[in-house]
C-alpha cells in the first residue's frame, strides 16, 4: 500500500511538468519511429520492385506463371504463420492502436513491429492491394510504446508518446508531417489538447526529416495545374462532393461486408483464406498489373495517358473489388492508398464526364482528381481536416484549400445524412467485439491518469465532481480552467472547456472509458 502511494505521488508530481517533457521526449519517439516507418517504406517498394521482374520474367510461359502462382500459396503460408505467432499485427494496424489507447488490449511492442514489417513486405510482394499508412500508424505507435518502456515511464505517458509515434509514423511513411498530427489528433487520440499537439508536432517533424532524407523531398503525387477553378465551376465541386460522399458509403458498407464474407468462410483453415486474396493478385498480374500494390504509381496515368471513361470506371470497379478481398482476409496492409487510389479515378472518371458530356474546362480536370481525393477520403474516414491537408503534401501544393475543403465537407454531410459510420471507428468496434473472451488485459493495481475535456452542452457542462457517476476508486487530481488550476472538491461545477485529471488502476482503465465518453471527450495518457 505504501509503495502504491509513493508510486500516485509521484505520478501527480510528474503530471504537472509533463508537458515540456512530451515534447522532448516526443523528439525521441519521432527518430525511432521516423527510423522503423523509413525502413517498413524501404522494404515495400523493393517488393514492388520485385514482384513486378517476376511478373515480367514469368509472363508469357506457363510454366513459370505456375510456378509465379505456387511462389504465392508460400507467401500465404508465411503470412498465416506471422499471424498466428503475433496476432495483433492483422490488417491495418489502426483499430488496435486505437484500442490500446482506450485500455483494452497490451500488445508487445517488439513482435508487433517485427511481425508488421515481416508481413506487410510478403504481402506487397504477392501484390495484395494494401497501402503503406496504416501499418505505418501502427509501427510508429508501437515505437513509441517501445521507447516508454526503454524509459520505464508510467502509463499516464505512455499512451501520449504512442500517440506521437502513430503521428511520426503517417508522417514518415509520406513525408506528410501535419497530415501526420492531424490524423494522430482526429482520429487516434480524438483530442485537440495543446499537450499532445506539441508532442505530436515535434515527432512529426523528426520522423519527416529522417524519411526526406532517405527518400528525397519530392510529394508522392505529381501534377501539373493550369490554376485554381474559378468560382463559377464550383457547381462541379459541389456535384463531385455528393458523389464521393455516396460512394465514400458504399466503399464502407463494401468493405466491412467482405470482412463480414471472410467471417463467414470460417469453416475454411486460415491459410486458404489468407490465399484467396494472393490467387486473385496472381491472375491480376498477368491481366491489369497496374492495379497490384497500394497503386500510388497507377494515379500518374490520369495526367500521361488520358484514359477514357469507361477504362476509369473499370479501374475504379476493379480495384475496389481487390482492394475488398484484400482487406477483408485480415492480412496485413492498410487501406489509405487504395482509397486514395479509388478517389483519384473516381475524380478521373468524373472528369472525363464532366469535360465531354457538361462542357467543363478541360485545363481544370486534373484539379477534380485531386478534389476527389480529399472529398472520398472525407466521406469514408469522416476527418476532413486531415484529408485536406494530407491531400495538399502529397501534391505539394496548399492552393487548391477552398476547393478541397467545399467537396470534402460537402461530401462529409453527405456520408452522414447516408450513417455511414467512420471506417476507423467501425473497425476499432469490430476489433473489440472479436476479442471478447480472449481479451488482453489482466487486471492490474498500477496507476494511470486520464485528461478529459468538458465539451459544451455534454452531461458534464455544469455538473458537479460528486454527480459525474465516476468509480468509487477513482481519483480526481486536478481541474484546469483557462491557466487557473482548481481544488477538486466534490461540489465544484465543471464547465465547458474544463481538463479534468482523474487517477484510476489499469484494470478499470476499460470501464472508466466507457463512464467518461458519454460526459466528456475522452484522454487517456
Amino acid at each position: 500500500m505504501k509503495n502504491a502511494t509513493m508510486d500516485a505521488k509521484r505520478m501527480v508530481n510528474r503530471y504537472s511538468s509533463l508537458r515540456t517533457m512530451l515534447v522532448v521526449e516526443g523528439l525521441l519517439v519521432g527518430v525511432f519511429a521516423g527510423l522503423v516507418t523509413s525502413l517498413y517504406r524501404y522494404l515495400l517498394d523493393r517488393a514492388d520492385d520485385i514482384r513486378n521482374a517476376a511478373i515480367g520474367f514469368c509472363s508469357g510461359s506457363p510454366l513459370r506463371m505456375l510456378g509465379w502462382f505456387g511462389a504465392l500459396a508460400v507467401m500465404a503460408v508465411v503470412v498465416t504463420l506471422l499471424l498466428k505467432w503475433e496476432p495483433m499485427i492483422s490488417g491495418s494496424g489502426i483499430p488496435q492502436v486505437e484500442a490500446e489507447l482506450m485500455g483494452y488490449i497490451r500488445p508487445c511492442w517488439w513482435r508487433v513491429v517485427l511481425g508488421k514489417i515481416a508481413a506487410g513486405f510478403v504481402c506487397i510482394l504477392g501484390g495484395l492491394s494494401m497501402g503503406r499508412e496504416g501499418p505505418s500508424v501502427q509501427l510508429g505507435g508501437m515505437a513509441g510504446k517501445g521507447i516508454s518502456r526503454g524509459l520505464k515511464r508510467f502509463r499516464l505517458e505512455e499512451h501520449f508518446l504512442i500517440t506521437c509515434g502513430a503521428s511520426a509514423g503517417l508522417s514518415a511513411a509520406f513525408n506528410a508531417p501535419l497530415a501526420g498530427v492531424m490524423f494522430a489528433l482526429e482520429e487516434i487520440h480524438k483530442n485537440f489538447s495543446a499537450m499532445v499537439l506539441l508532442s505530436c508536432m515535434a515527432a512529426s517533424l523528426v520522423a519527416d526529416y529522417i524519411s526526406s532524407g532517405l527518400f528525397g523531398m519530392e510529394p508522392v503525387f505529381t501534377f501539373q495545374f493550369a490554376g485554381m477553378i474559378p468560382l463559377r465551376g464550383y457547381a462541379y465541386i459541389l456535384i463531385l462532393g455528393v458523389l464521393c460522399g455516396v460512394l465514400g458509403a458504399v466503399h464502407n458498407v463494401g468493405m466491412l461486408g467482405a470482412q463480414t464474407l471472410y467471417k463467414k468462410l470460417g469453416f475454411l483453415p486460415q491459410v486458404c483464406r489468407i490465399f484467396i486474396p494472393f490467387l486473385i493478385a496472381g491472375v491480376l498480374g498477368f491481366i491489369m498489373p497496374e492495379l497490384l500494390g497500394g497503386g500510388h504509381h497507377m494515379v500518374s496515368m490520369l495526367y500521361v495517358e488520358n484514359p477514357q471513361f469507361g477504362l476509369l470506371v473499370t479501374i475504379v470497379v476493379v480495384k475496389f473489388l481487390f482492394s475488398a478481398a484484400s482487406f477483408g482476409s485480415s492480412a496485413p496492409g492498410g487501406t489509405l492508398v487504395p482509397l486514395l487510389v479509388l478517389g483519384a479515378f473516381i475524380g478521373g472518371a468524373y472528369g472525363s464526364a464532366a469535360v465531354n458530356w457538361f462542357g467543363f474546362d478541360r485545363d481544370f480536370a486534373t484539379n477534380l482528381v485531386i478534389i476527389a481525393m480529399a472529398a472520398f477520403f472525407a466521406a469514408i474516414v469522416r476527418a476532413p481536416v486531415t484529408g485536406i491537408v494530407l491531400i495538399s503534401e502529397l501534391t505539394g501544393s496548399f492552393s487548391h484549400l477552398l476547393s478541397l475543403s467545399t467537396a470534402a465537407l460537402v461530401a462529409y454531410v453527405v456520408a452522414e445524412a447516408l450513417r455511414s459510420k467512420p471506417f476507423f471507428e467501425h473497425l476499432t468496434e469490430r476489433f473489440l467485439e472479436g476479442q471478447k473472451g480472449k481479451v488482453i488485459v489482466k487486471g492490474t493495481a498500477k496507476k494511470s491518469i486520464i485528461t478529459s475535456v468538458i465539451e459544451q452542452g455534454s452531461e458534464a457542462d455544469q455538473c458537479m465532481i460528486q454527480d459525474l457517476g465516476l468509480p468509487s476508486s477513482c481519483l480526481v487530481v486536478s481541474v484546469t480552467r483557462g491557466a487557473e488550476e482548481l481544488i477538486p472538491r466534490g461540489k465544484l461545477k465543471l464547465k465547458a472547456g474544463d481538463t479534468l485529471a482523474t487517477m484510476v488502476s489499469e484494470r478499470d482503465l476499460a470501464a472508466m472509458e466507457s463512464v467518461l465518453k458519454h460526459k466528456v471527450t475522452f484522454e487517456e495518457k
